[in-house]
């Protein structure tokens, strides 16, 4: 989005939300929580019923022909990432608003790694006991897979998923140095959003590796589209902020379609449309604070429960529907239920005995280094 040369206008007026005095804590959004755990039960579904590869063999044989109507409906669920992203740059937005560098620094290192590194040893540990499922693991690969570097160092990733973790930590990188670092202001989100959105454009057209690498033009859209939001969220309905909103929800859907065009291809590029544009809608929803209503309890335990099921619920849930459907014998849907309820279980126990206590004494070990 070209910047115009005068300055930007001041910040319209808060209109949806009031914000917390300084020292107490901000209202959390409950919607939210609700909101993650539906992409991350999205992406879960593409894993088990949408996807053939490694599940066919856990399965006995193509999920299409195990679940032919689930199926259909499950191929779309690896679009759960984008939605994913348009949340991300949202929490993102509005938890780095007046912390500096080093708390930001500290924050996301405690909130990724402890589950993290649970769910590298539970997969390794897998590896051995059914190689089938999960190629085993060497040292090397395993202790390179700690530092969530694994990708760009050419290392074989032993999470499916964490590939999303690496996009998320080049996002995290970006906004931290050119946002955080100066301080967070309602100008500089803008200017962020304006510049990358216009940088992510001309490296589509340009291509390189390194711009491939740092703009990220497949994934941007959702990020910006998210801070976009947050903006709204924090000072009311803007012009700026909304046309920032709806070049990015373009921007996204046109990302999301490519290579989707040509004939026999599984998806139907207007479905792809169709949930893009619902999950900056669900999004935009609780930026202009119509989901207050949604205020149950049990949306925190969600909230809780997503990052950790998401980085176990790939492999160790083919290792689980292996057990429960080829070895055991127990029927398709029943197999598909229990494995999906065991991940939320596992993750609830992670979330418990391991990010609960662990996280607050990762960040307080970070600040006393």
């Amino acid at each position: 989005m070209p910047l115009a040369s005068p300055p930007l206008p001041s910040p319209p007026a808060r209109i949806t939300a009031v914000p917390a005095p300084p020292g107490r804590p901000r209202p959390r959004l409950l919607a939210l929580d609700g909101l993650r755990l539906a992409a991350a039960l999205m992406v879960c579904l593409y894993h088990y019923a949408g996807r053939g590869g490694v599940v066919s063999a856990s399965w006995h044989q193509n999920p299409d022909h195990v679940f032919p109507t689930l199926s259909r409906a499950a191929v779309y669920g690896c679009l759960g990432v984008q939605f994913f992203f348009v949340i991300s740059g949202f929490v993102i937005c509005m938890s780095s608003w007046g912390r500096s560098l080093g708390d930001f620094f500290r924050s996301r290192v405690a909130r990724l790694y402890p589950a993290y590194w649970v769910a590298l040893a539970l997969i390794t540990v897998a590896s051995v006991a059914l190689p089938a499922v999960v190629h085993p693991v060497r040292l090397d690969q395993f202790l390179v897979n700690l530092t969530m570097l694994q990708q760009p160092l050419g290392v074989p990733r032993v999470l499916g998923v964490c590939w999303t973790l690496w996009v998320e930590v080049r996002f995290y990188a970006l906004f931290a140095l050119l946002v955080v670092l100066p301080g967070v202001t309602y100008r500089r989100v803008v200017l962020f959003c304006s510049v990358w959105t216009m940088a992510a454009v001309l490296s589509t057209a340009t291509g390189g590796a390194w711009a491939e690498l740092v703009v990220m033009p497949a994934y941007a859209p959702y990020f910006v589209g998210g801070l976009a939001l947050y903006l709204v969220h924090r000072f009311g309905n803007g012009l700026l902020p909304w046309g920032i909103v709806a070049l990015s929800w373009i921007l996204g859907m046109r990302t999301a379609t490519q290579g989707l065009w040509h004939s026999g291809s599984p998806r139907d590029p207007y479905v792809v449309m169709l949930l893009v544009t619902l999950a900056f809608a669900a999004v935009a929803a609780v930026a202009a604070g119509w989901t207050r209503w949604a205020a149950w309890p049990w949306l925190t335990t969600a909230g809780a429960l997503t990052y950790p099921f998401y980085l176990i619920h790939e492999h160790l849930g083919w290792f689980v529907i292996r057990v429960l459907h080829r070895a055991w014998g127990l029927p398709p849907w029943p197999t598909l239920a229990v494995t999906v309820l065991g991940m939320l279980g596992l993750a609830w126990l992670i979330h418990r005995f391991v990010e609960t206590p662990f996280g607050p004494r990762l960040k307080r070990a970070l600040k006393n280094a």
